[in-house]
Parts: structure tokens; C-alpha cells; sequence
């Protein structure tokens, strides 16, 4: 069994993970200071802090990134619900699956970028248009992944529990589902990443809000320090997306440490 880690355990690992980080924003800093690239093309982290600061005091900054946010999350748990379901179904029901894979294989390739002219004709300049490019992008990853997962499930488990009477809803429910949570994860993280990629190109079309806006407004306004913060808010969505995700995923898979300990 492996023991709780310390404190300075925890900052020492946190620090060592954090390296890469501290050292690109050094660099960032130090190339427009001292000539290396001209600071009005690449402002330095100092100057894009003062601007994020800025913008958090006239409140432009958390109206942006909330409206991102809850794009994100709609687009996200749209595409969770159809794509965890269909997936389930076509994984669990093989026919369905050969039938429908050629199909589905194709609409992948299909980038959510190529199809937002015909969302816009279909759907408008609303949300609702930005909502769907969203639910496209991740809706493949986790109907995918999830159809995947459950195919993937070792047959020995299930031949087991016929074996001792188990009904096909107990085998679904309690041993297809859990065993493939792994990788039906693995697609809703994926998904995630896909939906904040999504929400950038969305808010650059036809958006007055949302931080794919303030990039895309800062950089028509040359406001070089507040694009590259509209940029930064963008990865700090991402990354506590993934860090959410992450969290849920391990609090639903804990089955995985026990085994492994």
C-alpha cells in the first residue's frame, strides 16, 4: 500500500513538475527585454500579467472566461450524454457497430472548423450554432471511446457471471460499465481538450464575448498584452478542465489504485 505524501514531499513533486513551466516563462520574459524578438509582437509575461490584472478589475475578465466556461460545459455535456449512450449501445450491440462504423469513422474526419460555415446556415450567428460546433468536436472522442471501451471488456468477466446466473442488465450495469469507465474517460478528456479548442474558433466568428473574442478583438485593436492574456485565460480553461475531469475520473475508477496497490 503507498503512504499518504508529506507536505514537502508534495511541494518538492510539484516544484520538480513545475520546472519546464518556470524556466518557458524566464525565457518569455527575457527574449523581448533583451532584443531577441520585438516586444511589440511578443509582449513579456510582466506586461501581460499588468493587463490580465487590469482586465480582472473591470470585470472584463471573468465575464469572458465564465461565458467560455459555460460554453464549454454545455457544448461538453451534450456531447457526453449522446456520445456515452450511442457509444454504450453500439459497443455493447456488435451488429449495430459494423453497420455504423464506416459511417461514424467518416463524420470524425469531419473537422467542427470545415462545418462552422454550414452550422452558421443552418443554425445562425446565436449560440446555438456556437453550442453545436462545440458538441461536434467532442461528441466523437467519447462515442468513440466509450464504444470502444465496452467492446473491449474481457469476455472472461462476463462469461463468468452467465455462468452463475447473472441477468444481462446486472452484467451491463455492474461489470461492462465499470470495467469500461477507463476508457470512456479517456474520451470524455478528450472531448474536453477538443471543446475549448472549439470555443476559440466559435467566439472568433460572429461572437461579442467569450475569451476566443477578447483574443481575436485585442489583436484587431493591437493590444498585444491582452491577447496574449485572453490566450493564457484560454489555457487555464483547458488545464482546469482537464484537472476537473481528471478528478471525477479517478473517483469513479479508484477500483483501478486499489488493484494496483
Amino acid at each position: 500500500m503507498t503512504l499518504p505524501k508529506t507536505l514537502p514531499e508534495k511541494l518538492s513533486d510539484l516544484f520538480s513538475r513545475s520546472i519546464g513551466l518556470i524556466l518557458f516563462i524566464l525565457l518569455w520574459e527575457i527574449a523581448p527585454r533583451l532584443g531577441w524578438v520585438r516586444a511589440t509582437y511578443l509582449a513579456p509575461p510582466s506586461s501581460v500579467f499588468r493587463a490580465l490584472g487590469l482586465l480582472a478589475l473591470r470585470g472584463e475578465l471573468s465575464r469572458h472566461f465564465f461565458i467560455s466556461l459555460r460554453r464549454v460545459l454545455v457544448g461538453l455535456s451534450v456531447s457526453v450524454a449522446v456520445g456515452g449512450i450511442f457509444g454504450l449501445f453500439i459497443g455493447y450491440f456488435k451488429g449495430i457497430e459494423r453497420v455504423l462504423n464506416l459511417l461514424f469513422q467518416s463524420f470524425r474526419q469531419m473537422s467542427a472548423f470545415a462545418l462552422f460555415p454550414v452550422f452558421i446556415l443552418l443554425f445562425g450567428l446565436g449560440e446555438l450554432s456556437k453550442t453545436i460546433i462545440i458538441f461536434w468536436a467532442s461528441l466523437w472522442p467519447v462515442l468513440l471511446n466509450t464504444s470502444s471501451g465496452v467492446k473491449n471488456v474481457d469476455k472472461v468477466l462476463i462469461r463468468s457471471a452467465k455462468s452463475m446466473g447473472a441477468s444481462r442488465g446486472f452484467i451491463f450495469l455492474n461489470i461492462i460499465i465499470p470495467a469500461a469507465a477507463p476508457e470512456i474517460f479517456t474520451g470524455i478528456r478528450l472531448g474536453g481538450s477538443y471543446c475549448v479548442m472549439a470555443v476559440v474558433a466559435a467566439e472568433m466568428i460572429g461572437a461579442t464575448s467569450g475569451l476566443g473574442y477578447l483574443v481575436l478583438y485585442s489583436e484587431e485593436t493591437f493590444n498585444v498584452p491582452e491577447m496574449y492574456g485572453g490566450i493564457v485565460g484560454l489555457a487555464v480553461l483547458g488545464i482546469g478542465l482537464n484537472w476537473i475531469l481528471h478528478s471525477v475520473e479517478r473517483f469513479f475508477t479508484s477500483w483501478k489504485e486499489d488493484i494496483h496497490d
